[in-house]
């Protein structure tokens, strides 16, 4: 008797997944409303108790979009190279443009904004440029890192007793620790991506067999 052989999962071609699919829609959501938290945060000078209750309400808005896309984008196959490289890009935005502002009303030190934002810079650009390498998707640490940077900010946004900024401070610095030594992992696994590429390529004499 012939029994069938059990198909391959990896010789079956995947279905095609559009781009424009609600996980990818809600990553966009959140780029779209940091336009809306900037304003709010810098009213007055970031003085009004009221704009800044609303500015931490769109802060944690953006954010829980963060966790909703992930979730929808793995449980209904819906991940694409495009939300790849949408999802920390959003991520970015929002965080840069929490802690530009939080320094720009006096609320958190430069240093601290300029150290995570060259690193988000920095690593930005590398996903860039080994992408015809290969995409670079957010990692377990980079994720950690993003948490603690949404609690220490998210902390800072609202108008609370000066005694909790040391809190928030705490958390910011363990935030920028983290920040640092992702960035360096995440160079580390854009030279093995680039190496491993180039491996793969045919050299000289594979193309003189081949023409």
């Amino acid at each position: 008797m012939h029994i069938p052989e059990e198909p391959d999962p990896m010789a079956t071609p995947s279905r095609a997944v559009s781009n424009w699919n609600v996980a990818n829609q809600l990553t966009a959501l959140r780029i779209l409303l940091v336009p809306v938290f900037a304003v709010l945060l810098l009213t007055d000078g970031g003085s009004n108790t009221g704009f800044r209750w609303a500015a931490f309400a769109v802060f944690v808005l953006a954010s829980l979009t963060d966790r909703i896309d992930g979730d929808l984008a793995r449980s209904r196959d819906l991940v694409t190279d495009l939300g790849k490289v949408m999802d920390p890009i959003a991520d970015k935005a929002l965080v840069g443009m929490a802690l530009v502002g939080l320094s720009m009303i006096g609320e958190l030190w430069w240093w601290v904004t300029v150290v995570i934002l060259v690193r988000e810079l920095g690593i930005t650009l590398l996903r860039f440029a080994v992408i015809r390498h290969g995409v670079m998707p957010a990692s377990r640490g980079g994720k950690a890192k993003t948490v603690l940077q949404i609690v220490a900010i998210a902390m800072f946004v609202m108008p609370l007793p000066e005694w909790l900024h040391v809190v928030a401070m705490i958390v910011m610095l363990a935030a920028v620790a983290v920040t640092v030594v992702t960035g360096i992992d995440y160079c580390a696994k854009a030279v093995r991506l680039r190496r491993a590429s180039l491996r793969g390529r045919p050299g000289p004499s594979d193309d003189a067999r081949g023409g």
